[in-house]
């Protein structure tokens, strides 16, 4: 059974801040016997990408770099693994959104630059992130093999199976996603509903247990064109059938602390064989933008 922790926060302007309460929230999951916790996508700023500014590229670093660092020595001390999610300078005018995870003892066991890149009103991240290049492969821990998406993968199901085809123990997504204020309650939803949904189908499909981590609160629109964007929160964890088995308010910060049962993924999948039925002789046109 993996203890596993979620950090679920409402990130203001104050980066320092913002990391403390991240550290402080760790240290407390580890406490209480977390092995493995998970941060919110781009944990340590506001979410820069409601506007377009090349200021924001000074938050980018680089990896390993003062986060990794900062970070890797908070592992090292609970003995902890925890996945990270920065803002990557690979090189000059080269940038990506990236997954570290650190292992407990401090090091870096591997890292995922996010794959698809969403590019709409108060989201413009192809502005600052190029697509990532590490393939979906799933990161060796000492806790498992991890199938680190990032937030806009969630909708793909080519993403999550992949990273189950390679052997991923559980599939894990830091997220920032929340609401544009003048949707009606209905549109909000069927929003949330359908994001909570498309994990939880992951989870049904490849027979794993999916994490998500999302942040919370509202930020403000610094080009003051929209409302800014009011952060759902509702991380969850769901088991190898979908079942929930913690969920987060969409209204506050919170720490969950869950049990997954990694072994049960076989039992799962041996009373549900989808990858025995799969027809891999067929599918040869997943890989086409579009078949006429």
């Amino acid at each position: 059974m993996l203890k596993l922790g979620l950090v679920q926060q409402k990130n203001t302007k104050n980066t320092e801040d913002n990391i403390k309460r991240l550290e402080q929230s760790i240290r407390e999951l580890a406490k209480q016997g977390a092995e493995l916790i998970v941060l919110q996508e781009l944990h340590n700023t506001l979410y820069f990408c409601q506007t377009e500014d090349t200021k924001n590229f000074d938050l980018a670093e680089s990896i390993p770099g003062p986060s990794t660092n900062r970070f890797g020595k908070l592992a090292a001390e609970l003995k902890v693994v925890l996945v990270t999610s920065l803002f990557e300078k690979r090189a000059p005018g080269l940038y990506h959104n990236t997954a570290v995870v650190l292992e407990r003892d401090g090091s870096i066991a591997g890292k995922y630059r996010k794959m698809h890149i969403p590019d709409d009103p108060a989201y413009y991240e192809k502005f600052y992130f190029t697509p990532g290049d590490l393939d979906f492969k799933p990161i060796s821990t000492s806790v498992g093999r991890l199938g680190i998406l990032v937030c806009w993968d969630q909708w793909f199901p080519e993403a999550a199976r992949l990273m189950a085809l390679r052997g991923a123990d559980l599939l894990i997504f830091p997220t920032a996603i929340g609401w544009e204020s003048t949707d009606s309650q209905e549109e909000k939803t069927r929003q949330k509903d359908a994001w909570m949904l498309a994990q939880r189908g992951h989870a049904v499909t490849n027979g794993l247990p999916v994490i998500a981590v999302n942040r919370v609160g509202h930020e403000p629109d610094p080009s003051e064109m929209t409302q800014g964007i009011q952060f759902w929160g509702n991380s969850f964890a769901a088991g190898p059938q979908g079942e929930i088995l913690t969920e987060a308010p969409t209204d506050r910060e919170i720490n969950l602390l869950v049990d997954i049962d990694l072994g049960r993924s076989e039992t799962v999948r041996r009373i549900w064989p989808f990858f025995r039925d799969r027809r891999i002789d067929a599918y040869n046109g997943i890989s086409k933008r579009f078949i006429d």
